[in-house]
This record gives structure tokens, sequence and C-alpha cells, in this order.
């Protein structure tokens, strides 16, 4: 290595990202619902305690949408429009019956993830609300991606969610299975040492997101002095790691991203999650 490629080693480790808080606040809640009104508003009811102690929801509007107000995709998506909420409520499977489709999350809530601007609390469902309102506030946070470092939204909002003396968890979790296909590729190169490939590699790999967390607990603590913030960097397999974690801590709330710029299909971890964690609330940004 010359030593022009080692300033430029040096020059490009020390740039790093910092985080910086992006507001995030709920003036308007929609909740979705596929029950009679009656039972409809009692939901709404048991979401409105839960979220009500999350310094970013600010409501002044809560709206209801029960079965009998959307029967089709197109008209969710116009009641959607017409009310124009900051946040979405809603369980999986609207209009279809859960038990017989247990591997997927049903057509309207998959369209509305994908083509509503603002974000959706995916709930559980009402026959499984208990296991959402026996905490009455989000007191433990979970914001989970495969690539934390600059990504100051999806932190915001989780700080937001978290209620004020609650703890926030930030999780990055390496591909163990990706990080060990290209070490065995840079095995089969003579010219580089494995051993210290791998080292160096993963050393960096953890790095990134360590540093990003630090700024993020250091800027959190300058606004919110009462969040705890947690960190969670390692290598491993994400699905099985991030369920460990969120029933370790006893999380509270996910916030995960959901939307892609290259593709219709929801983003990186989201699906798998949310199809295998049906109980557990999370907000799909």
């Amino acid at each position: 290595m010359t030593n022009i490629d080692q300033f430029e080693s040096v020059f490009k480790s020390a740039s790093k990202p910092v985080f910086r808080q992006d507001p995030f606040s709920v003036a308007s809640v929609l909740v979705v619902s596929d029950d009679d009104a009656t039972r409809a508003a009692g939901y709404l009811d048991q979401l409105r305690s839960f979220l009500d102690h999350a310094p970013a929801i600010q409501a002044e509007y809560w709206n209801v949408l029960a079965g009998e107000d959307f029967s089709q995709v197109a008209t969710l998506l116009e009641q959607v429009e017409r009310l124009k909420p900051d946040l979405i409520c809603t369980y999986r499977n609207l209009h279809t019956p859960a038990a017989e489709h247990p591997y997927s999350l049903g057509t309207f809530v998959d369209v509305l993830l994908q083509t509503a601007n603002a974000p959706v609390l995916l709930a559980p469902h009402p026959h499984e609300i208990r296991e959402i309102a026996k905490h009455n506030e989000p007191m433990s946070v979970m914001a989970i991606t495969d690539h934390l470092a600059g990504d100051a939204h999806l932190v915001s909002v989780a700080a937001a969610m978290t209620n004020a003396n609650g703890s926030l968890h930030l999780t990055h979790v390496e591909d163990e299975a990706v990080f060990e296909r290209y070490i065995e590729v840079i095995g089969k190169i003579p010219s580089i040492d494995t051993d210290v490939a791998r080292e160096d590699i993963l050393e960096q790999l953890l790095k990134e997101p360590h540093d990003y967390i630090s700024s993020c607990r250091e800027a959190l603590n300058q606004t919110n002095p009462g969040l705890a913030v947690h960190e969670h960097v390692g290598l491993g397999h994400h699905l099985t790691d991030y369920k460990q974690l969120v029933s370790e801590f006893d999380v509270d709330l996910l916030v995960l991203n959901t939307k892609d710029e290259d593709q219709l299909a929801m983003h990186g971890l989201a699906y798998p999650l949310t199809i295998e964690m049906r109980n557990q609330a999370m907000l799909l940004l």
C-alpha cells in the first residue's frame, strides 16, 4: 500500500456521519379496522392509551374507519387521502380471516404501506390487543436497520415515540452469512492476508454504527435527558437475533424503514419481521 493509499484510508476512516435530530410529531391519527363501528372505537381507545404517552403524539384529531367504511383497497386509499393523517394505525389481514393467511399482511396493508405518505403503526389484532395494552405506554422502543449509521430519521422517530423516561434501543446486526461469504472470497486472493482482513473488516463494520450511536446518545441527552439509549451492535443472523433482542428487552414498539426507492416491495428486513412477529407493535416508516 502506498503512502497516498494509507493517507486516504485514514482520512476516510476519520470521516463519519454525526446524528442530527429530525423533528417528528403527530397531530392527527387514523385508526383503520375491519370491525363494526362500536368495536373499532374500542380499538381506537386501546391504541390511544398506548400512544398518548409518546412525546411525538400531540394529536388533536383521532379518526376511525370501521369495516363498513371500506371494502376495497381503492376506497381505503381515498379515505386516507381525504383525512390526510400524520399516523395510520391498523393491523394485519384487514377483511381477511387472519387464521387462514398467517404468512401475509393482506392486500389492504400491503398497499397501504407502499402508497400512504404517513407512517403506519401495525398493531396486534383486536383479539390480541392485550399484548400492546399490558404496558400502557411505549417505555421500551427499538429501532432496527441493517445500516444504522446516518439514518437520522429512523433514530429521531424512534426517540420521539419513546416515553420521556423510557429506553431507546438502537440496533445494528451485520449479516454473518454475507460476511463469511466475502471472507471466503478474500481467502482465495493470495495478495490479501485472510486473517488480517477478517479482523480489520469486521472491526470497521461494527465501528461505524457504534460511533453513530455514540453521537445519537450525545445529541439525545441534550434534548431528552431522561431517555436511556442502549446500543446493540454485532455480527449474527438478522431475524433470529432481532427476535431474541425484542424478547430479552421486552420491547413495546419496533421502528423500521419500509419503503425502498428502488422497488415496490417492502424494504429489507421489514417484511419477514412483520410476518413472524404478529403480536408485536411496529411503526413502519
